[in-house]
């Protein structure tokens, strides 16, 4: 069984955009990255899997049941790191394993080890006003990760960090993810970051955002960016072909280290 399946799924909006018919599948402990064009739905694409939003038609499921809202197993990281502006940095990361009960030795060790993934030891002790755009976002994703939630959706949650943390923090993510297997979905407008973190890359057309192409990256891990060059620049191409005008001039995949698959809908 697929841990994701979007069938048909259609969200639209009285002002324009969204995302549809839209049919796709991932499969259980899968990492799969999407890219698209500004405005083709990729955010609003976690939304529906999250259950923040529902379908018009068509449906989500998550484990072969259709979502009908939020639940803790499937934490989502925002493009900006909404906190709790009243906890600290640790109070924070802390929360959702306090609401799952957990025992304050099992606390206190998790929260110990993601303020050391995400380098925040030396800030532990302070609050969402008294942290840079960096520090927030990385404590929203440790927030996130401490749970080892079976789905994680990622809404471009590396955007507001400097380049040297936001590669830090992708092999970081590389390893938690190699560690948990959770079923992540990263929404991205970084080519080669999707590239380098996923099993599979989705390319969205222009809104209303449906899957134009599947890109599987055969590769293993951990992986450098010069080994993701090829696909990068293939998975770029396509991006291209759906910023503008669509063509069937493809350049052959011969000597690629990729396969691509023609999205087809979901029995």
């Amino acid at each position: 069984m697929d841990a994701i399946e979007l069938a048909g799924a259609v969200r639209t909006f009285t002002g324009g955009g969204g995302i549809g018919p839209l049919d796709l599948s991932i499969g259980a402990g899968e990492f799969v990255s999407v890219v698209g064009p500004s405005g083709c739905g990729k955010s609003l694409l976690i939304d529906l899997i999250g259950g923040l939003l529902e379908c018009d038609a068509g449906v989500v499921r998550v484990g072969g049941t259709a979502v009908r809202g939020p639940s803790v197993n499937r934490q989502i990281v925002f493009q900006d790191g909404e906190l709790f502006p009243w906890l600290t940095v640790e109070e924070n990361i802390a929360y959702g394993l306090r609401a799952r009960a957990e025992t304050p030795a099992t606390i206190a060790s998790a929260v110990e080890t993601f303020l050391r993934i995400v380098r925040l030891e030396r800030v532990a002790h302070l609050y969402p006003r008294e942290l840079s755009n960096s520090m927030r976002q990385r404590t929203a994703i440790a927030r996130a990760l401490v749970l080892r939630p079976p789905v994680l959706l990622l809404d471009d949650p590396f955007a507001a960090l400097d380049e040297v943390t936001r590669l830090i923090m992708q092999r970081e993510l590389a390893d938690l993810w190699q560690l948990t297997k959770s079923t992540t979905v990263l929404v991205t407008h970084s080519v080669p970051e999707a590239c380098l973190l996923a099993d599979r890359v989705v390319v969205l057309s222009a809104g209303p955002g449906r899957v134009a192409e599947i890109v599987d990256v055969r590769m293993d891990r951990p992986r450098t960016p010069e080994d993701i060059a090829g696909v990068a620049a293939l998975v770029g191409r396509e991006l291209r072909a759906q910023v503008y005008e669509r063509g069937d001039d493809h350049e052959s995949l011969a000597g690629t280290m990729v396969h691509r698959t023609r999205p087809h809908p979901l029995g």
